[in-house]
């Protein structure tokens, strides 16, 4: 099946524009008409019907437009799907676009000649087309040829990528990478009927002998090498196929995914992907470096933007429902249980995790599951941005010479972000956008990046970013519109100096001047955060004075003068040091944490009072 043919679309007379997300627990639809600008109007969900007994996406879709209906007295849905406005009718939509993650997402093997070289360019790429990645291959380590075999052959991917060699360098490894595969004959995860989709996007002198090799057994597509040199690695030809195999091959097979390509007016794009266009525009707007996350049921996704770099990486195995289990054996139950504040029988915590990975669909009844599900949040996001610090490096393999020749200033570090130069985090998906109280997503946003220095902080209002990112690519005008009025909640600044202290010695003290032009004056001890209430859409300067030990993004000890911006929550003054320590002591962490959660009010008193015995 192939792509869908580019249209020529009138914006100038669009006025309703209907986008979906199907997710891997529940499919979104939002609803967004012209009026005197862009808005979003309102929107429907409903569980995702991918799997059995249903094994068919478009009826969740049908549920969720269903609710649009419902509450607009607008008649989007016909037998047929979508109804697509005429110029004379009422009903129907104008556009109609969607992306998606159901049924796992994109998920792909990848290999390459070496670990640090070839296979980790080859993740970035395949990280960069919104792919989750379920296995990295190496063939230069030392892992026996049976056992990769073995491994191969049990997997079901949709895609492989092989890379491996510079160009007019040897050849031998991405040869024996296409014999490897070729043993192991791995069967794609749908259509079974079909060739299993291949990239090679290696040395070039290969080229040959891998179309003599794979290319009666798989469906081989071949682009520029991902590394053509040592010093210099390319993505987009690789990233480009990854998205139109993604089209010809797994949306195609995928149950019901036939159907839904007819409903669209453009191509189906990944979810991350979809989340990832919104993030970068951000940062490109406003020339600024930016980590944004997509906690998502099956996955958490990372992206940043950092120096103009932008990477996405995917955590297939953490999430907030299907894999919510994951998380548990990843984190340790220890590392979730320290940000819960109240007594907890740990087999009781188990149980519920393992109820919400068999009942996705489900949301907490009580405050108390409220606080665990957001301790797991915090714990999956901690993980999937150390996985995602892993791939926001430099190139390995470069050898650093003289600066100025070539960048070699991130060669071989850890990673090249640096909190303290980071000036926005973003949320999106379901549990931070749909939190009671926007403080609560501030604060697991706060708890897992742990942000230094000064760093404005954002979400997504009702989860749209993914519906946005996908409806820039036909109207970019009314995406940025929508994004910027309704899409994205200011939750307001963190303050946060890096360093370490003694309990109770003075961390910061802050001088704010505020709109009046009155000056409040704020004092954070070691341990403590606060609030300033500072609307939204206002400005107010601060002098942040800090203790000799501590950093705020002038130096140690140093001063800063900067201008911050208000937000729902407001303020947010946080001394509790970085690294972000918990008590050891049991019952000093418990206190511990009900003062923080005091202190920016994150859940009702009379429930923190409770947790602490009152």
């Amino acid at each position: 099946m192939q792509r869908k043919k580019a249209k020529k679309f009138d914006i100038d007379k669009m006025e309703i524009i209907l986008a979906t997300d199907c997710g891997s627990t529940t499919t979104k639809a939002r609803l967004f008409m012209k009026k005197d600008r862009w808005r979003y109007v309102c929107s429907g969900e409903a569980p995702t019907t991918v799997e059995r007994p249903y094994e068919d996406v478009t009826m969740g879709v049908r549920n969720a437009v269903r609710e649009i209906e419902e509450l607009t007295g607008l008649k989007l849905l016909a037998e047929q799907g979508i109804i697509k406005r005429s110029s004379s009718g009422k009903d129907g939509v104008d556009l109609y676009v969607s992306t998606s993650s159901a049924g796992g997402g994109l998920q792909m093997v990848v290999i390459g000649a070496t670990k640090s070289i070839t296979a980790e360019s080859a993740n970035r790429a395949a990280l960069g087309g919104g792919a989750i990645v379920m296995d990295v291959m190496a063939i230069s380590d030392n892992v026996p040829l049976y056992k990769k075999i073995e491994k191969m052959r049990h997997l079901r991917p949709d895609i492989v990528l092989i890379s491996g060699g510079t160009d007019g360098g040897a050849t031998t490894q991405p040869v024996q990478a296409s014999e490897i595969l070729k043993l192991s004959d791995p069967k794609p995860r749908f259509g079974q009927d079909f060739k299993l989709p291949v990239i090679y996007a290696g040395n070039v002198d290969a080229r040959e002998k891998i179309k003599e090799i794979l290319a009666d057994k798989f469906s081989l597509t071949i682009v520029d090498n991902l590394r053509p040199t040592v010093e210099l690695e390319n993505t987009d030809a690789a990233r480009d196929a990854i998205q139109k195999l993604f089209m010809e091959h797994v949306m195609s097979h995928a149950p019901g995914y036939d159907k839904l390509k007819k409903w669209v007016d453009t191509d189906i794009m990944p979810t991350p992907r979809g989340e990832g266009m919104m993030f970068k525009l951000i940062a490109d707007t406003y020339s600024i470096n930016v980590i944004g996350v997509g906690l998502g049921g099956a996955t958490t996704n990372i992206y940043s933007i950092f120096d103009g770099k932008f990477v996405r990486s995917v955590s297939a195995n953490l999430g907030m429902s299907y894999s919510i289990r994951n998380v548990l054996r990843e984190a340790g139950k220890d590392n979730i249980l320290r940000w819960i504040p109240f007594d907890l029988d740990v087999d009781e915590f188990c149980d519920m995790l393992s109820n919400k990975m068999i009942r996705p669909t489900t949301i907490p009844q009580t405050l108390e599951e409220l606080v665990m599900e957001h301790a797991v949040a915090r714990e999956a996001i901690r993980l999937a941005f150390m996985h995602h610090k892993y791939i926001a490096r430099g190139l390995r393999g470069v050898r650093p010479v003289i600066k100025g020749l070539f960048d070699v200033s991130v060669a071989g570090k850890e990673t090249y972000i640096d909190m303290l130069r980071v000036d926005l985090i973003g949320g999106t998906g379901g549990l931070l956008s749909h939190a009671p109280r926007r403080v609560q997503s501030a604060l697991v946003l706060i708890d897992s990046f742990e942000p230094e220095g000064i760093t404005y902080l954002i979400q997504d209002s009702v989860f749209m970013m993914p519906h946005l990112g996908v409806l820039s690519t036909v109207h970019p005008n009314a995406a940025l519109e929508i994004f910027e009025h309704d899409c994205l909640v200011p939750l307001g600044t963190c303050i946060a100096p890096k360093g370490q202290a003694e309990k109770e010695t003075e961390v910061m003290s802050v001088d704010i001047k505020m709109p009046d032009e009155t000056v409040k004056k704020e004092t954070v001890r070691f341990g403590e955060i606060k609030c300033v209430p500072i609307p939204a859409e206002t400005e107010v300067e601060v002098k942040i004075d800090v203790h000799r030990n501590f950093d705020v993004g002038a130096g140690k000890g140093d001063s800063m003068v900067s201008k911050v911006k208000g937000g729902v929550v407001g303020l947010i003054l946080d001394g509790r040091g970085r690294p972000l320590q918990l008590p050891t002591d049991e019952k000093e962490r418990k206190r511990t944490l009900l003062k923080w959660l005091t202190a920016l009010k994150a859940y009702p008193e009379e429930f923190l009072k409770k947790c602490g015995g009152e």
